[in-house]
């Protein structure tokens, strides 16, 4: 049974920082892939982040240079570290992990990422 939680969300100020956390037990694959996005109101959930077993990230262009991606393969827990927040980062922010086997046809393709954890709110103002 694989689950993810998140949590770190809050309210911050613009330009300041926060870190999520995201916990991930049951899922003990060699080779994976993990992500974060998020959805704010009105609009579509979007792909921000990702990291694989490897060490690899890549990145949406609205986050680069200030999201960072990371994980912790002792404490099985992935990070989002959040800095020159805007107010439009506003939104709530989800881990996923994939199904490994299921081809990537987009690096931010949700089809491929089956576990999903309940989100958390982070709001800029």
């Amino acid at each position: 049974h694989v689950q993810l939680v998140e949590s770190g969300g809050g309210s911050v100020q613009a330009g300041g920082s926060l870190r999520l956390s995201c916990a991930v037990s049951g899922y003990t694959y060699s080779s994976y892939c993990i992500g974060w996005f998020r959805q704010s109101p009105g609009n579509e959930r979007e792909g921000i982040a990702r990291i694989n077993n490897g060490g690899t990230t890549s990145y949406a262009d609205s986050v680069k240079g200030r999201f960072t991606i990371s994980k912790d393969n002792t404490r099985n827990t992935m990070y989002l570290q959040m800095n020159s927040l805007k107010p439009e980062d506003t939104a709530m922010y989800y881990c996923a992990a994939d199904e490994p086997g299921v081809p990537f046809l987009a690096p931010f393709d949700e089809a491929a990422f089956a576990y999903w954890g309940q989100g958390t709110q982070v709001t800029v103002s």
